[in-house]
Parts: C-alpha cells; structure tokens; sequence
C-alpha cells in the first residue's frame, strides 16, 4: 500500500470514513481482482453521490487479500488500531477471513462478500454471498433430476471452503439417490491435474464438482477438454465467471455450469440498471463485473447501510440494528437474516465465453424426491 492509498487517521470533525477493501491482487484469485476492485469503486462512487456514510465520505483502502492470511490480517488489523479505517470489506479465501475475523470484527464491522462453506457467526461479521445450502444444494438436486448425475466426483483446493463444501456435497449426493465417488484436494497454484483427471476418469463420474478457485480452475478446464472427458462428464462449480470462462477459452467450457446469485446474463431490471451504470462508468472495456467482482458491489452497499441504520461504526449498534437494515443493489432488494443476505440462486450453462441462465434454484430447495 503506497502513502496515496493510505487516508489519514479520523477524528471527531473528519468528513472522510476510511474502509477496508480486502481483495486479491496476486495468486489463483487474482484474475478477478481488478473486477472485485471497480465494482467495490462504482459502489463507493454511488453511495458518496447519494450523501456519504455518517455524513462523510466513504474511502476505499485496498488491501492485497490474495497474500497470506496471516499477512492480511495484520495488515488490516494495524489500519483498524490507528483509525485508520472503521470498517472493512471485500472478495477473500476463507483463510483469509479465519484468519482476519477474529483480529477485527468486534472492533468494526466487516462484510465478507465471498461464497463460503457456511458457518460464520462471529458479531461484527456479515455475509452478502452464497452458502452450500442454498448454492449448491438446489443445482445438485436439478442435475440429478434432469441431467442423471448419480456419480459426482469432487476436485478442489486443499483448504477450508472446498473440503467443507465437499462434506456438505456428500450428503446432497445422497438425497438424490446419488454419491460421491471420488475427491482429490490440491494445492493452490496447482497446474498439474493428471492424479485428478485419472481419478475422474477411472471412477466413471457423471459429473465433477470443481471447488477450484481462480486460475487454477481454468487450468482444470484446459486439462479437462484435453484428456477429452468434457464429452462424457459434466462439471459444475460454484465458483465460476466470465472472466474465467475467458481465461479458460471456448473450447474448454462445454458441459460446464456454476450456480451464483448474479450472473452478467440475467435480464432483471436490477441487474440491467446495473451493468447501464458500469458501462458509463468504466467503458465497455473494463473486465466482466461476474458474480465475484458484482460481491463487492453489494459488500460497499451494505457496510453502509448497516453503518447509515446504526448512526455509528460501533460493532454493539450495528448489532442492534442490523434486523432493520436492506439494500438495493444489482441482486435487487436484500435484507439479512441473521447475519447472511437471503438472495435468489440461479444455476447457468457455459456458452463458449459467455454463460446462458438456465434455472431459478428457489424450486428446487424443497424436500428431495427419490427418482
């Protein structure tokens, strides 16, 4: 972080609110780093034009989420003791916020934007992204139903967020009259996929469940096409955009479907308004906002709100509001419940480089029928 990234400290008659944004500048998420950046800004942008937060200006103080967690964690930790900061947000690994959590969240508010493995409950820690429950859960259900998926295997990251996804999948497999049949767990920065591939091959899965992040999972595709597995198996992930679909390229994206709360395809009216203002905003060639970056617009949008609802910074109010607080952004109209935004879950096919929406998953989280 450069001295001109840095606001200086506030005080009592500062008309300036520094916040966190905690997002990957480096490593597999890196490749939607700068999308998670423009829309975190496009939502700065809007909220200063509409009057501020607490009556001041909101500043944005970018972090690099994609080093260590450790290393995040102290970052952000020394901005929120020197005030420098009162609230912090972004698009981070569950490492990062495991690590980040418990140095921060009952100091000042943080709005994680990220999908997760579920579970977070810490006071001062928000949730505006998908879970495995409502995410996952429903798509596997609709593959079985539709597609015939018994046999799932699991490739993912060796870390928090796809082995406790993969736990949950186990039991979502098995609901449907499915299983898992196979998992294999690498490294972040992983580029050779052959044990994996092997593993898919050889136990006949139906479908792969990729819990890859970032450029790891478009090498997985790559590899995927290759080996020429993509013509007799399925993938589905959940964390998957246009910018990865692009990075992948055409020819390693067939069979392939990810299931997000937004995606640059819906044709709401929210979401329509929304990519109006990123356009004006940032031109037609900025990268893809995608459900990763389009996180970050919602995470600005609801630290403010919940900042605006309680008339301070401090942890205990926003605890005291935070019932009575909603926001309206490219997902349209969100409240929480609890602590995590309730949002409609779409689930959609990958079209060469772009993706087409194929399902509403909000019928398809009742109770499962056998086939």
């Amino acid at each position: 972080m450069t001295p001109v990234d840095r606001p200086r400290p506030l005080s009592a008659s500062d008309d300036v609110l520094g916040v966190a944004l905690v997002v990957p500048r480096q490593g597999p998420a890196g490749i939607f780093g700068p999308a998670c950046e423009l829309c975190a800004r496009l939502a700065a942008d809007e909220v200063n034009a509409a009057g501020g937060v607490l009556g001041r200006e909101l500043r944005l103080v970018t972090v690099d989420g994609g080093a260590p967690p450790r290393l995040v964690a102290d970052e952000v930790a020394a901005l929120v003791a020197a005030g420098i900061v009162r609230g912090v947000t972004g698009w981070h690994i569950s490492s990062v916020r495991q690590a980040l959590a418990p140095r921060i969240a009952r100091r000042v508010p943080y709005v994680y934007t990220a999908l997760y493995e579920g579970g977070e409950d810490t006071a001062g820690v928000y949730l505006t992204s998908e879970t495995p429950e409502g995410q996952l859960r429903p798509a596997m259900r609709l593959l079985a139903a539709e597609r015939r998926v018994r046999r799932w295997y699991v490739v993912g990251n060796d870390y928090i967020w796809p082995r406790r996804t993969a736990r949950a999948a186990h039991a979502y497999a098995r609901e449907s009259g499915g299983r898992i049949c196979g998992e294999s767990y690498l490294p972040l920065g992983t580029e050779d996929f052959a044990a994996a591939l092997r593993g898919v091959e050889r136990q006949a899965a139906d479908a792969v469940l990729m819990l890859l992040v970032g450029s790891d999972a478009v090498r997985f595709n790559r590899a995927f096409a290759a080996a020429g597995l993509d013509g007799a198996c399925l993938r589905l992930s959940t964390l998957m955009d246009e910018n990865m679909l692009l990075a992948s390229g055409p020819d390693a994206t067939r069979g392939l479907s990810a299931t997000a709360g937004f995606f640059g395809a819906l044709a709401t009216a929210d979401t329509l308004d929304f990519h109006g203002r990123w356009a004006a905003r940032f031109g037609l060639g900025a990268p893809a906002p995608s459900a990763l970056g389009e996180s970050c617009y919602e995470g600005v949008l609801l630290l403010a709100a919940l900042l605006n609802r309680a008339g301070s910074w401090s942890v205990p109010a926003i605890e005291g509001a935070v019932g009575e607080v909603a926001w309206e952004g490219a997902r349209g109209l969100l409240r929480l419940t609890g602590r995590h935004a309730r949002q409609r879950i779409y689930l959609a096919e990958a079209d060469g480089l772009d993706f087409a929406v194929t399902a509403d998953l909000d019928g398809w989280s009742g109770p499962p029928e056998r086939p």
